[in-house]
């Protein structure tokens, strides 16, 4: 250890004893910029100007640098208690204007450079990479000015970057590859659209944006049809699947307009295109289809897949359903999970849902539990616990049960705390099965399924289960 700090200390007085250039200004701004994580919120908050990796990397980044700031300040530096070098033979003229007077081992600029550059990455690789000659340029600038040893950079930059990949433990990085589907067989090619009839819900997605008038433009031979208050999504694909002027059906919109749709193209044994026009877009992100001009490509070129079909009482769904409070809480996460990350979103959402949540008492497949929520998934969906986010697979066969016990002395604490540590799965109060039917009775009255952004009628009564495999138009290249 004792040889390790010498070769340190040489170093460090290697670097001091570089002739003056041109640089030394621009290194002792570049270490002053850093001071309190000041240049990494600037860069977070431009980040944080464009929805979607971006967005969520800027979060990432910005928690995983609060995180390393806090280990290194308040346990590792006390704890190894190093002092800062000597700067005597250290040329004036890059000297900080005040020197700190903190212990120097390791270097908390160095572990917030690291740690928010890695979180960027994990979300967006590309970004991430960009920022990373910043970070070490950040890390260098504290030996270039004297205040820190190289091996106090080094630590750093590593206990930022192992800080920030941790970080997955509580929210896990979306997966950049599609989930696992069937090939189905070949789907009519339908050049320009002809043949294929897309219902567009108007009222789908960003209030400028016009899906209708993109679907045009793609496929301009396409019979485009968009939905009123008294012709639904169903209603319009209905007619035109009855007429038998359809090849195949198309839906522009959100979740529940998608599920709408399926239900006629399977119904009428038709290839579905989902053409991704709402705000979030569950259904079409797990399949990876993720714009307009992804879906237009798949119809022109005839490549289709299968995927699973769920349903409750008859009625299908692509996403999930529920029971309880699950609704309620996904709505509260998805209106905060643009401001403050899914995991952090969820955690509040569920505060806030289960402290006015009522239980709900049920029987699972003949068997007695109280509720919190139900949920109901379309094949297996992760993280497990109550952020299910997405499903590696749309073709596994399964439903995936989840619920809150109520039954469990501060279950709704034990939940909201789980979700906190990304641990929720491994309360006590959590329980979940994979089946591929099962029945749920209610014995609280009637109670309202929600599934995909719809609501059914309410019952006492609901049978899960799985329907014939729908047809997808999709360009798979995995």
């Amino acid at each position: 250890m004792r040889s390790v700090r010498q070769w340190d200390a040489r170093l460090h007085s290697s670097i001091g004893a570089l002739p003056t250039s041109a640089a030394d200004p621009w290194l002792r701004r570049l270490s002053t910029a850093a001071d309190h994580g000041r240049l990494w919120i600037a860069v977070a908050l431009l980040l944080g100007l464009r929805r979607g990796t971006l967005r969520r990397g800027a979060i990432r980044g910005l928690g995983s640098m609060a995180a390393s700031s806090a280990l290194v300040n308040a346990v590792l530096k006390p704890v190894f208690g190093r002092r800062r070098p000597d700067l005597g033979a250290h040329p004036v003229g890059r000297l900080l204007r005040r020197s700190p007077t903190t212990h120097s081992f390791p270097s908390g600029h160095s572990s917030s450079a690291g740690a928010f550059a890695t979180g960027v990455a994990l979300e967006s690789p590309a970004v991430g990479a960009s920022l990373a000659p910043l970070a070490l340029g950040v890390g260098y600038s504290r030996v270039h000015v004297g205040v820190h040893y190289p091996g106090d950079v080094v630590a750093g930059l590593a206990i930022g970057m192992a800080v920030a990949a941790g970080s997955r433990h509580w929210w896990q990085v979306r997966p950049t590859t599609p989930a696992r589907v069937r090939t189905a067989r070949t789907a009519p090619a339908l050049p320009e659209g002809e043949g294929l009839v897309v219902a567009v819900n108007p009222r789908s997605g960003p209030e400028d944006y016009d899906p209708a008038e993109d679907v045009r433009r793609l496929l301009p031979r396409a019979d485009v049809r968009e939905g009123t208050p008294e012709h639904s999504i169903a209603d319009l694909l209905e007619d035109a699947a009855r007429s038998g002027r359809a090849r195949a059906l198309g839906v522009a919109g959100g979740d529940g307009s998608v599920a709408a749709a399926a239900a006629v193209a399977l119904e009428h044994g038709l290839p579905l295109a989902v053409l991704p026009a709402g705000t979030l877009n569950h259904f079409a992100r797990d399949l990876g289809v993720h714009t307009v001009e992804h879906a237009a490509e798949a119809v022109v070129a005839g490549q289709a897949v299968e995927v699973d079909v769920a349903c409750v009482n008859g009625t299908p769904f692509l996403n999930t359903a529920s029971i309880g409070s699950y609704p309620e809480m996904v709505r509260r996460r998805d209106a905060l999970a643009g401001r403050m990350g899914r995991w952090a979103a969820m955690t509040v959402a569920a505060a806030q849902t289960l402290r006015r949540g009522t239980p709900v008492s049920l029987l699972l497949d003949g068997r007695p539990v109280l509720v919190w929520i139900l949920f109901v998934g379309n094949c297996r969906y992760t993280p497990r616990g109550l952020t299910p986010a997405w499903r590696p697979r749309l073709e596994d066969g399964l439903l995936d049960v989840q619920y809150l016990r109520a039954d469990v002395r501060f279950s709704r604490t034990r939940a909201v705390l789980g979700s906190l540590l990304g641990i929720s799965d491994r309360s006590s109060g959590y329980a979940e099965l994979q089946v591929e039917r099962v029945r749920v009775v209610s014995r609280s009255g009637p109670q309202q399924v929600a599934y995909d952004g719809e609501t059914g009628e309410p019952a006492t009564e609901f049978v899960f289960g799985k329907r014939t495999r729908l047809v997808v138009y999709c360009c798979r290249t995995d």
